[in-house]
């Protein structure tokens, strides 16, 4: 008689053993689902935002110092042009004075948002 008794209670571990595995196994699914959800939420709302931002910025800055260099070469073209009409000094002085006027142009708009 004893060794039913030994019996009996072995199918009761293993059962415990069997619900224990199984909320082991529902617990690991939980948890790589959420890792999974985390994983993809931060990928939707961080990395993808950053990787446009940074393709943006790459952009513009080409953008930029394309239009600079361009810029730079119509300069030259013009101070070349104007030298031909007024010679070297006369361009000089006439770039010279266009950028003065612009500035107190802009010192101008600056005093008066001042004041307001």
């Amino acid at each position: 008689m004893p060794d039913s008794g030994k019996n009996s209670a072995e199918p009761k571990k293993d059962a415990i053993g069997a619900i224990i595995d199984s909320i082991a196994d529902l617990l690991q699914t939980a948890t790589d689902w959420v890792r999974q959800e985390a994983e993809s939420v931060i990928r939707e709302k961080i990395v993808l935002p950053i990787q446009r931002l940074g393709l943006t910025i790459v952009s513009a800055s080409a953008a930029g110092c394309l239009a600079v260099v361009g810029l730079i070469f119509i300069a030259v073209a013009l101070f070349l042009l104007l030298a031909q009409w007024l010679t070297y000094p006369g361009a000089l002085l006439a770039i010279g004075g266009v950028y003065l006027l612009g500035a107190v142009v802009f010192i101008v708009i600056k005093v008066r948002m001042m004041q307001k």
